[in-house]
């Protein structure tokens, strides 16, 4: 018998969860799920990302509504879009052998036509972010008139995102006698205030200690100076050949800055920041979760309620303004008993909050080394041995090329041939790294470190240098952010149709309805070449010299990207490691891992990023409150 019959989950459900792998609860479960299924207790539970508590909350939900009745009963809230979403299909397949369970996703950024239909049409249980849900309440679209429950989930982030007015706004509409259970991975001040205001006399329940860290996650930390980050970065990503990570960022430019440095050093890279369109995001994380991203560049908010399989590293390359935030980030990985790795990059003068997150979370950082070049290369080398001696042989298909193989290597030994295979691979990233330096700061090697606004000007990676550099040429294209294009895929469209490198391709420049952007001059005669006979959706793209659209001034130079320093070797390319390219910072524009589709529809803006009263709220779709 599957465990969640003995907490009372009924046959129809246990079956539906035990096909998709549920075999035994989570601690929060275990315990939770016999409170809420009596239905008589406010309820507050304090437990980590990653434990299962979307399970705790949604079982008892399924046994206590009446779904013959079409309205709403329930009301789930949520900080972000990728949450809201990851519940209601979570819902939906507990309830996959359940009759007339209706459940309605609501969020920003999509069609709210779309959305009011399907409340119209009848929800028993709505799952929304607090912003489209205010607007929709606005709108007098929905009753909550008879909601009998409300569930807070992710509770502390909803506050950090300021999310508070609207929260008492929502609540305001809905019954004196529902029950309000609150989940959240961490207990400040302010969910204290929350439970407090809405809840009476709640039954409490804390998985662990208050605040603490998850414990199948290992905590590391490296040191460097601030101008080596970049390069210490993807020499730490180069030392775990098989990582699938999540890099967290502290601000929207650093994302999409690194986000495109990776993908012009030709990694499985992409971002996720709160400028996306939701077509976008939808876009990104549906690469992220098929693998064919390797790193997920993201912002604290952008990656609220990310819920992937296997995430074995989460990267801090710059710490986190909250410790609050530290734990949300770490428990990215180490989910469902798995375990993870959570790095901080950091220089010497962040040692103390190095300390202050220990404290906080209960657990030890360990100080580790920034790999050598030869440990990187020795790594990638026995990696790929591994890979080899493990891949699944097509025999069928292979069987008509076997003697062609054999004829080619009669002349060869069983050891020549290992050695030039592995040569074939080893030559390039050792050859990258036979001079790659030691990037290791020492703890109280404080004097090196100068500020980060100061190494940005300086850095020697010059990843963020902002002055134009000789050797390029600026362009002019009719084609821009209208054309549903952005930065890395105007870099994929230029190289697919030019045959250049993405090495060739300096600082992009993305207007509305048309782009500047700069090529090596050994490539402007290639470039213009190349799209001479190239349309797009029926128009001719055109290609000229940016200096007859700029007032005669031909303006070379304007590459962001830098030269040298260790990390990379995946992608070939002249002088550019065995990743293709040294340069690293805020190349603009993107390529590696795969270039995008432009065939589709024109993206509908959903507005930037605007800020008012110091909050921390971003543009939204159509709404007065914060995209989400």
């Amino acid at each position: 018998m599957n465990p969640f019959s003995t907490l009372g989950i009924r046959h129809d459900i246990v079956n539906a969860i035990t096909e998709l792998g549920f075999e035994n609860p989570t601690p929060i479960q275990e315990q939770s799920i016999p409170v809420l299924l009596s239905g008589s207790n406010d309820f507050v539970g304090l437990a980590q990302t990653g434990t299962g508590k979307t399970a705790a909350f949604g079982l008892p939900l399924l046994e206590l509504l009446d779904f013959e009745e079409n309205y709403p009963q329930a009301l789930i809230l949520c900080p972000t879009r990728e949450l809201c979403l990851q519940i209601t299909s979570d819902i939906k397949n507990y309830a996959k052998n359940m009759k007339d369970v209706q459940v309605v996703a609501v969020y920003g950024g999509a069609n709210i036509s779309d959305q009011l239909r399907q409340i119209k049409r009848g929800v028993q249980i709505v799952v929304a972010t607090p912003g489209r849900m205010l607007d929709i309440i606005n709108r007098k679209a929905i009753n909550f008139g008879q909601v009998q429950f409300v569930v807070l989930d992710e509770a502390d982030e909803m506050l950090n995102m300021g999310f508070q007015e609207d929260i008492d706004s929502i609540l305001s509409t809905t019954p004196e006698d529902k029950k309000t259970w609150l989940f959240s991975a961490t207990m400040p001040n302010e969910v204290r205030r929350i439970a407090k205001k809405y809840m009476t006399d709640p039954f409490e329940l804390t998985m662990g200690t208050k605040n603490t860290g998850n414990v199948n996650i290992e905590h590391e930390y490296y040191i460097v100076k601030a101008r080596d980050k970049y390069s210490a970065f993807k020499r730490i990503v180069d030392f775990n050949p098989e990582i699938f990570g999540i890099v967290f960022c502290r601000t929207k430019i650093e994302t999409q800055e690194i986000a495109e440095s990776l993908m012009k050093d030709g990694y499985n890279a992409d971002a996720l920041h709160g400028d996306l369109s939701q077509q976008q995001r939808d876009k990104v994380m549906k690469r992220y979760r098929e693998r064919s991203l390797q790193l997920l560049i993201a912002t604290d908010v952008a990656a609220r309620g990310i819920d992937v399989n296997d995430v074995t590293h989460v990267i801090n390359y710059s710490l986190p303004d909250e410790i609050e935030n530290y734990t949300h980030r770490s428990g990215r990985t180490g989910r469902a008993g798995k375990t993870g790795i959570s790095i901080a990059i950091i220089n010497s003068k962040e040692l103390g909050k190095i300390r202050h997150i220990e404290r906080s979370i209960g657990k030890q950082f360990t100080k580790a080394e920034i790999p050598t070049g030869f440990d990187v290369c020795e790594k990638q080398l026995f990696a790929m041995i591994h890979k080899v001696h493990n891949v699944e042989v097509n025999e069928e298909q292979i069987e008509q090329y076997i003697p062609r193989i054999m004829d080619e290597f009669k002349d060869l030994d069983k050891e020549a041939i290992i050695k030039r295979f592995a040569s074939l691979e080893f030559n390039r990233f050792l050859e990258y790294y036979s001079k790659a330096p030691d990037l290791n700061v020492s703890s109280d090697d404080r004097g090196y470190e100068r500020t980060e606004r100061g190494d940005r000007a300086e850095r020697g990676d010059r990843s963020f240098k902002s002055s134009t550099s000789p050797g390029y040429t600026r362009l002019f294209m009719n084609l821009g952010s209208v054309d549903d294009f952005t930065r890395g895929d105007m870099l994929g469209f230029i190289c697919n149709n030019t045959k250049i490198s993405g090495k060739s391709v300096g600082k992009i420049d993305l207007k509305g309805v048309f782009t500047f952007f700069e090529v090596e001059e050994s490539a402007v005669n290639q470039v213009i070449e190349g799209f001479k006979s190239v349309d797009f959706q029926g128009r001719d793209v055109r290609i000229e010299l940016a200096g007859d659209r700029e007032g005669g001034s031909s303006e070379r130079g304007g590459s962001y990207r830098g030269s040298g320093g260790g990390g990379g070797y995946r992608g070939g390319g002249s002088g550019g490691g065995y990743r293709g390219g040294s340069g690293v910072g805020r190349r603009e524009g993107g390529g590696g891992g795969g270039f995008r589709d432009f065939s589709g529809k024109r993206r509908e803006d959903r507005g930037g990023s605007s800020s008012s009263g110091g909050g921390r709220r971003e543009g939204g779709s159509g709404e007065r409150r914060r995209r989400i």
